[in-house]
């Protein structure tokens, strides 16, 4: 199911104090897009994962259909799966492990987040095509140093529009959006397109984007944005 909630009247009204409009972009070349899709793996959207999203299994025919429409438009779609490696009974996201997952689940976490395992497959109801990219992580936002190939693959794809989409949207889609706006690339987080585990958490990462970070917007919406720059 997709959330049903969205970024208040009252923060609309802020920004628009602010800036003037509601929207960032009214054009996006879509030669110069990419659609990050973050974490939509068995680990996040399998029933009974150690790490499940349910509301994840409900944002996949958006994300489908966003991928189709921006592919059709000469832009470029990125799948980001999260694992880390081990050795000696530790994982290279120690801290995390110990720290931030239920101490009853941690070994189950960490096989299935086994580079190539089970859980880092992307998610049975996505349609991933010959052209499109799959890049591994291993923190929250993949634009953190060190954490991935992703910038090295925008810059070398000559990308400056980052669509996001994928779960968590209060973690890892908006640590990395938090990201790619402070390396100066325009970012829309693609509402419908993210899930989180709470309606709440999703709308607040929401209005915290939309506030100082990026855009927020439907499928449709970023969909005629894109359409425009080609019209």
């Amino acid at each position: 199911m997709v959330h049903q909630v969205t970024v208040r009247q009252e923060i609309i009204d802020r920004v628009l104090a602010r800036r003037g409009r509601h929207h960032l972009y009214e054009t996006l070349d879509p030669a110069e897009t990419a659609f990050v899709v973050i974490d939509m793996q068995n680990m996040f959207c399998e029933p009974g994962a150690p790490a499940e999203v349910p509301a994840s299994r409900g944002i996949c025919e958006s994300i489908n259909r966003l991928c189709d429409e921006l592919r059709e438009m000469g832009g470029l779609v990125i799948w980001i799966t999260s694992a880390t490696t081990s050795a000696n009974g530790k994982s290279d996201w120690e801290h995390f492990i110990r720290n931030f997952v239920a101490e009853d689940i941690q070994e189950r976490t960490i096989e299935a987040l086994k580079p190539g395992g089970h859980g880092e497959q992307i998610w049975k109801d996505l349609e991933v095509r010959d052209n499109d990219l799959i890049v591994r992580k291993n923190r929250y936002s993949c634009l953190t140093p060190g954490s991935s190939m992703l910038q090295s693959v925008l810059s070398s794809q000559g990308i400056r529009n980052v669509l996001i989409g994928g779960t968590k949207t209060n973690i890892c889609c908006e640590s990395t959006g938090r990201d790619a706006m402070m390396l100066d690339y325009n970012v829309v987080m693609v509402e419908d397109c993210n899930a989180a585990l709470s309606d709440d958490e999703h709308r607040s990462a929401l209005e915290n984007v939309i506030q100082q970070f990026g855009d927020v917007m439907t499928v449709d919406e970023v969909t005629a944005v894109l359409r425009n720059r080609q019209n």
